[in-house]
Protein backbone atom coordinates (compact mmCIF):
# COMPACT_ATOMS: atom_id res chain seq x y z
CA UNK A 1 0.00 0.00 0.00
CA UNK A 2 1.65 3.58 -0.70
CA UNK A 3 2.46 6.39 1.92
CA UNK A 4 -0.57 8.43 0.25
CA UNK A 5 -3.20 5.77 0.68
CA UNK A 6 -2.55 5.64 3.93
CA UNK A 7 -3.52 8.44 5.27
CA UNK A 8 -6.47 10.40 5.42
CA UNK A 9 -8.33 12.63 7.60
CA UNK A 10 -7.15 12.36 11.66
CA UNK A 11 -9.25 10.62 13.83
CA UNK A 12 -8.67 12.41 16.98
CA UNK A 13 -10.00 12.59 20.64
CA UNK A 14 -11.46 15.57 22.15
CA UNK A 15 -8.50 17.58 22.49
CA UNK A 16 -7.20 17.38 25.40
CA UNK A 17 -5.94 20.76 25.35
CA UNK A 18 -3.52 20.52 28.29
CA UNK A 19 0.91 20.09 28.16
CA UNK A 20 2.93 18.38 30.01
CA UNK A 21 5.85 21.26 31.72
CA UNK A 22 8.22 20.56 34.29
CA UNK A 23 6.24 22.52 36.59
CA UNK A 24 3.13 20.83 35.95
CA UNK A 25 0.56 20.80 33.44
CA UNK A 26 -1.06 23.81 32.02
CA UNK A 27 -3.83 24.24 29.31
CA UNK A 28 -2.28 24.31 25.62
CA UNK A 29 -2.88 28.07 25.47
CA UNK A 30 -0.74 29.13 28.38
CA UNK A 31 1.86 28.24 25.97
CA UNK A 32 2.40 31.38 24.71
CA UNK A 33 5.32 32.33 21.85
CA UNK A 34 7.25 28.97 21.60
CA UNK A 35 10.40 27.63 20.89
CA UNK A 36 9.59 24.38 19.84
CA UNK A 37 13.39 23.19 19.76
CA UNK A 38 16.20 23.85 22.08
CA UNK A 39 18.76 22.32 24.55
CA UNK A 40 18.67 23.71 27.93
CA UNK A 41 20.97 21.23 29.24
CA UNK A 42 23.03 18.79 26.85
CA UNK A 43 25.67 16.64 26.77
CA UNK A 44 26.54 16.24 23.05
CA UNK A 45 29.40 14.44 23.09
CA UNK A 46 30.54 12.99 26.41
CA UNK A 47 29.68 9.48 27.03
CA UNK A 48 26.28 8.66 27.61
CA UNK A 49 25.16 9.61 31.06
CA UNK A 50 21.03 9.37 32.59
CA UNK A 51 20.86 11.60 34.82
CA UNK A 52 23.04 14.37 33.68
CA UNK A 53 25.22 15.50 36.00
CA UNK A 54 26.26 19.23 36.39
CA UNK A 55 27.41 21.78 38.64
CA UNK A 56 24.43 22.64 39.58
CA UNK A 57 24.75 26.43 40.97
CA UNK A 58 27.26 26.98 37.71
CA UNK A 59 24.23 26.21 35.41
CA UNK A 60 21.74 28.30 37.54
CA UNK A 61 24.40 31.14 37.06
CA UNK A 62 24.76 30.69 33.72
CA UNK A 63 21.17 29.70 32.37
CA UNK A 64 18.79 32.00 34.56
CA UNK A 65 20.02 35.16 33.66
CA UNK A 66 19.77 34.35 29.93
CA UNK A 67 16.49 32.54 29.97
CA UNK A 68 15.17 36.17 31.66
CA UNK A 69 16.50 37.51 28.90
CA UNK A 70 14.58 35.47 26.19
CA UNK A 71 11.51 35.72 28.40
CA UNK A 72 11.82 39.47 28.27
CA UNK A 73 11.38 39.33 24.78
CA UNK A 74 7.91 38.14 24.83
CA UNK A 75 8.53 34.05 24.63
CA UNK A 76 6.75 32.16 26.88
CA UNK A 77 8.05 28.28 26.51
CA UNK A 78 10.80 26.62 25.71
CA UNK A 79 10.31 22.56 24.34
CA UNK A 80 13.92 20.94 25.65
CA UNK A 81 15.20 18.52 23.21
CA UNK A 82 17.77 16.53 25.54
CA UNK A 83 16.62 13.22 25.57
CA UNK A 84 17.75 10.55 28.41
CA UNK A 85 21.24 9.73 28.11
CA UNK A 86 21.72 13.20 26.45
CA UNK A 87 21.88 14.88 29.36
CA UNK A 88 18.21 15.05 30.23
CA UNK A 89 18.19 16.35 33.99
CA UNK A 90 14.49 16.87 35.19
CA UNK A 91 14.82 18.05 38.95
CA UNK A 92 17.51 20.73 37.74
CA UNK A 93 14.96 21.60 34.54
CA UNK A 94 12.24 22.42 37.05
CA UNK A 95 14.74 24.72 39.20
CA UNK A 96 15.68 26.58 36.02
CA UNK A 97 12.08 26.95 34.80
CA UNK A 98 10.88 28.24 38.24
CA UNK A 99 14.22 30.41 38.64
CA UNK A 100 13.43 31.85 35.03
CA UNK A 101 9.55 32.47 34.90
CA UNK A 102 9.75 30.16 31.35
CA UNK A 103 8.15 27.39 30.82
CA UNK A 104 10.09 23.78 29.65
CA UNK A 105 8.62 21.16 28.53
CA UNK A 106 10.72 17.92 28.51
CA UNK A 107 10.60 14.41 26.73
CA UNK A 108 10.58 10.60 26.93
CA UNK A 109 12.08 8.59 24.56
CA UNK A 110 15.98 7.83 23.41
CA UNK A 111 18.09 9.62 21.16
CA UNK A 112 18.92 6.93 18.16
CA UNK A 113 21.25 9.63 16.16
CA UNK A 114 24.91 10.02 16.17
CA UNK A 115 25.88 7.11 15.42
CA UNK A 116 23.54 4.84 18.13
CA UNK A 117 26.20 6.79 20.77
CA UNK A 118 23.17 7.32 23.06
CA UNK A 119 21.33 4.03 23.11
CA UNK A 120 21.36 2.60 26.08
CA UNK A 121 22.67 -1.37 25.52
CA UNK A 122 18.73 -2.90 26.91
CA UNK A 123 17.54 -0.93 23.83
CA UNK A 124 18.90 -3.67 21.10
CA UNK A 125 17.23 -6.59 23.77
CA UNK A 126 14.03 -5.18 24.03
CA UNK A 127 11.00 -5.30 21.89
CA UNK A 128 9.33 -1.90 20.47
CA UNK A 129 6.15 -2.57 23.38
CA UNK A 130 8.46 -3.08 26.26
CA UNK A 131 10.41 0.07 24.89
CA UNK A 132 7.27 1.55 24.82
CA UNK A 133 6.18 0.80 28.24
CA UNK A 134 9.24 2.65 29.45
CA UNK A 135 8.23 6.02 28.00
CA UNK A 136 4.31 5.18 29.17
CA UNK A 137 5.02 4.83 32.85
CA UNK A 138 7.17 8.31 32.62
CA UNK A 139 4.32 9.84 31.32
CA UNK A 140 1.93 8.34 34.02
CA UNK A 141 4.59 8.35 36.70
CA UNK A 142 7.20 10.86 36.18
CA UNK A 143 11.08 11.03 35.28
CA UNK A 144 13.81 10.52 37.19
CA UNK A 145 11.74 9.67 40.44
CA UNK A 146 10.06 12.96 40.52
CA UNK A 147 6.57 13.25 39.70
CA UNK A 148 7.46 15.95 36.65
CA UNK A 149 5.91 14.21 33.61
CA UNK A 150 7.17 14.12 29.72
CA UNK A 151 5.61 17.05 27.36
CA UNK A 152 6.32 14.65 23.99
CA UNK A 153 8.61 12.17 23.00
CA UNK A 154 12.20 12.60 21.65
CA UNK A 155 13.72 10.28 19.46
CA UNK A 156 16.49 10.60 16.31
CA UNK A 157 17.42 8.55 13.14
CA UNK A 158 20.39 8.60 11.40
CA UNK A 159 20.89 9.49 8.08
CA UNK A 160 20.29 6.96 5.18
CA UNK A 161 17.33 4.30 5.58
CA UNK A 162 16.63 3.05 8.93
CA UNK A 163 18.38 0.44 10.77
CA UNK A 164 16.88 -1.63 12.63
CA UNK A 165 17.23 0.21 16.07
CA UNK A 166 15.68 3.16 14.50
CA UNK A 167 12.54 1.05 12.98
CA UNK A 168 12.23 0.06 16.72
CA UNK A 169 12.35 3.10 18.24
CA UNK A 170 9.89 4.57 15.71
CA UNK A 171 7.62 1.97 16.38
CA UNK A 172 7.92 2.73 19.99
CA UNK A 173 7.10 5.99 19.55
CA UNK A 174 4.00 5.31 17.81
CA UNK A 175 2.65 3.03 20.27
CA UNK A 176 3.87 5.33 23.19
CA UNK A 177 1.73 8.11 21.32
CA UNK A 178 -1.18 5.60 20.78
CA UNK A 179 -1.53 5.66 24.87
CA UNK A 180 -0.82 8.81 25.91
CA UNK A 181 -1.51 11.33 23.13
CA UNK A 182 2.44 13.03 23.65
CA UNK A 183 3.52 14.38 19.99
CA UNK A 184 6.66 12.98 18.38
CA UNK A 185 9.80 14.85 17.84
CA UNK A 186 12.11 12.60 15.77
CA UNK A 187 15.63 14.13 14.56
CA UNK A 188 15.37 13.42 10.89
CA UNK A 189 17.33 16.32 8.86
CA UNK A 190 17.56 15.54 5.51
CA UNK A 191 16.76 12.44 4.86
CA UNK A 192 13.38 12.01 3.26
CA UNK A 193 13.22 8.65 2.16
CA UNK A 194 13.63 8.03 6.24
CA UNK A 195 10.64 10.10 6.29
CA UNK A 196 8.46 7.89 4.32
CA UNK A 197 9.84 4.73 6.54
CA UNK A 198 8.57 6.72 9.20
CA UNK A 199 5.06 7.59 8.37
CA UNK A 200 5.00 3.94 6.84
CA UNK A 201 5.62 2.46 10.79
CA UNK A 202 3.34 4.78 12.07
CA UNK A 203 0.56 3.94 9.92
CA UNK A 204 0.78 0.37 10.45
CA UNK A 205 0.38 1.83 14.07
CA UNK A 206 -2.70 3.60 13.36
CA UNK A 207 -0.80 7.06 14.03
CA UNK A 208 -1.77 9.86 11.95
CA UNK A 209 0.77 11.65 10.51
CA UNK A 210 -0.08 14.90 12.24
CA UNK A 211 1.79 12.91 15.60
CA UNK A 212 4.99 13.56 14.23
CA UNK A 213 7.32 16.37 13.22
CA UNK A 214 10.32 16.19 11.15
CA UNK A 215 13.29 17.71 13.53
CA UNK A 216 15.55 19.60 11.48
CA UNK A 217 14.11 19.76 8.32
CA UNK A 218 15.58 23.18 7.41
CA UNK A 219 18.24 21.00 5.98
CA UNK A 220 16.65 20.08 3.34
CA UNK A 221 17.54 22.24 0.35
CA UNK A 222 14.16 22.51 -1.34
CA UNK A 223 10.75 22.74 0.37
CA UNK A 224 9.15 19.86 -2.17
CA UNK A 225 9.14 17.06 0.23
CA UNK A 226 8.85 19.16 3.26
CA UNK A 227 5.32 20.22 1.54
CA UNK A 228 4.47 16.36 0.52
CA UNK A 229 4.63 15.38 4.16
CA UNK A 230 2.73 18.47 5.33
CA UNK A 231 -0.21 17.99 3.02
CA UNK A 232 -0.24 14.57 4.83
CA UNK A 233 -0.82 16.44 8.30
CA UNK A 234 2.94 16.06 9.95
CA UNK A 235 4.15 18.79 11.14
CA UNK A 236 7.85 20.28 9.89
CA UNK A 237 9.99 21.75 11.86
CA UNK A 238 12.27 24.65 10.90
CA UNK A 239 14.31 25.01 13.88
CA UNK A 240 18.03 25.74 13.77
CA UNK A 241 17.54 29.47 12.96
CA UNK A 242 21.70 31.17 12.92
CA UNK A 243 23.47 34.41 12.76
CA UNK A 244 25.74 36.24 13.89
CA UNK A 245 25.52 36.80 17.23
CA UNK A 246 27.48 37.75 20.19
CA UNK A 247 25.47 38.64 23.08
CA UNK A 248 26.41 37.26 27.00
CA UNK A 249 28.93 34.92 25.36
CA UNK A 250 26.44 33.45 22.43
CA UNK A 251 28.28 33.22 19.54
CA UNK A 252 27.61 31.82 16.20
CA UNK A 253 29.25 32.58 12.53
CA UNK A 254 26.84 31.53 10.85
CA UNK A 255 23.34 32.52 9.27
CA UNK A 256 20.83 30.59 7.78
CA UNK A 257 17.53 32.96 8.26
CA UNK A 258 17.56 33.56 4.11
CA UNK A 259 16.91 29.80 3.88
CA UNK A 260 14.68 29.77 6.58
CA UNK A 261 12.97 32.82 4.75
CA UNK A 262 12.77 30.66 1.63
CA UNK A 263 11.47 27.65 2.86
CA UNK A 264 8.77 28.94 5.12
CA UNK A 265 7.41 31.23 2.02
CA UNK A 266 7.02 28.07 0.25
CA UNK A 267 4.66 27.32 2.28
CA UNK A 268 2.78 30.67 2.89
CA UNK A 269 2.65 30.24 -0.85
CA UNK A 270 0.36 27.21 -0.68
CA UNK A 271 -1.27 27.66 2.15
CA UNK A 272 0.20 25.45 4.51
CA UNK A 273 1.64 27.89 7.27
CA UNK A 274 -0.48 26.12 10.07
CA UNK A 275 2.10 23.04 9.66
CA UNK A 276 5.46 25.22 10.38
CA UNK A 277 7.30 25.15 13.73
CA UNK A 278 10.00 27.43 14.74
CA UNK A 279 13.21 27.05 16.58
CA UNK A 280 16.87 27.57 16.99
CA UNK A 281 18.53 24.21 18.25
CA UNK A 282 20.05 26.10 20.70
CA UNK A 283 22.14 25.56 23.54
CA UNK A 284 22.59 27.33 27.05
CA UNK A 285 24.70 24.61 28.43
CA UNK A 286 26.80 22.45 26.75
CA UNK A 287 29.49 20.49 27.76
CA UNK A 288 33.16 22.25 28.00
CA UNK A 289 34.62 23.46 25.11
CA UNK A 290 31.46 23.48 22.72
CA UNK A 291 29.96 26.74 22.06
CA UNK A 292 26.46 28.34 23.28
CA UNK A 293 23.81 28.82 20.51
CA UNK A 294 21.53 31.41 21.00
CA UNK A 295 17.82 31.46 21.57
CA UNK A 296 17.01 35.09 20.61
CA UNK A 297 17.32 35.16 16.72
CA UNK A 298 13.67 34.38 16.25
CA UNK A 299 12.43 37.32 17.86
CA UNK A 300 15.32 39.45 16.90
CA UNK A 301 15.78 39.02 13.52
CA UNK A 302 14.10 36.46 11.88
CA UNK A 303 10.16 37.84 12.96
CA UNK A 304 11.49 41.38 11.15
CA UNK A 305 12.38 39.56 8.00
CA UNK A 306 8.93 38.04 8.09
CA UNK A 307 7.10 41.38 8.45
CA UNK A 308 9.47 43.20 5.51
CA UNK A 309 8.58 39.70 3.37
CA UNK A 310 4.73 40.82 4.10
CA UNK A 311 3.58 38.62 6.66
CA UNK A 312 0.81 39.59 8.69
CA UNK A 313 1.09 39.75 12.78
CA UNK A 314 -1.86 36.97 12.20
CA UNK A 315 0.88 34.90 10.29
CA UNK A 316 3.11 35.34 12.51
CA UNK A 317 1.31 34.67 15.39
CA UNK A 318 -0.06 31.17 13.47
CA UNK A 319 3.25 29.99 13.41
CA UNK A 320 4.74 31.16 16.66
CA UNK A 321 1.46 30.25 19.23
CA UNK A 322 -1.21 28.48 17.99
CA UNK A 323 0.88 25.86 15.71
CA UNK A 324 2.98 25.08 19.36
CA UNK A 325 -0.54 24.93 21.34
CA UNK A 326 -1.87 22.46 18.82
CA UNK A 327 0.82 20.29 18.35
CA UNK A 328 1.84 20.10 21.93
CA UNK A 329 -1.49 19.47 22.93
CA UNK A 330 -2.02 16.19 24.71
CA UNK A 331 -4.16 14.41 21.83
CA UNK A 332 -4.04 10.70 20.31
CA UNK A 333 -4.00 11.03 16.20
CA UNK A 334 -5.31 8.49 14.54
CA UNK A 335 -6.09 7.31 10.79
Amino acid sequence: MGIDSIFSTPTKTPLADAVNTVTGTIPSTKLGFTLVHEHILSRFGPPAEEPGQYNEADVLEQVVPYLKYINSLGCQTIVDCTAAYFGRNIALLKKISEQSGINILTNTGIYGAAGDDYIPGYAYNESPEKLAARWIDEFENGIQGTEIKPGFVKIGVDSGPLSDIDAKLVRAAALTHRETGLLLQIHTSDNPKAVDQQLQILGGEGVHPSAWVWVHAQNMDSPKALLRAAKKGAWISLDGLRTPNYLNGYADSTSTVNHHLQLIRAFKEEGMLDHILLGHDGSTYPPDGVAKRPMDVLINTFIPMLKASGFTDQEINQVTRQNPAQAFSINVRTI
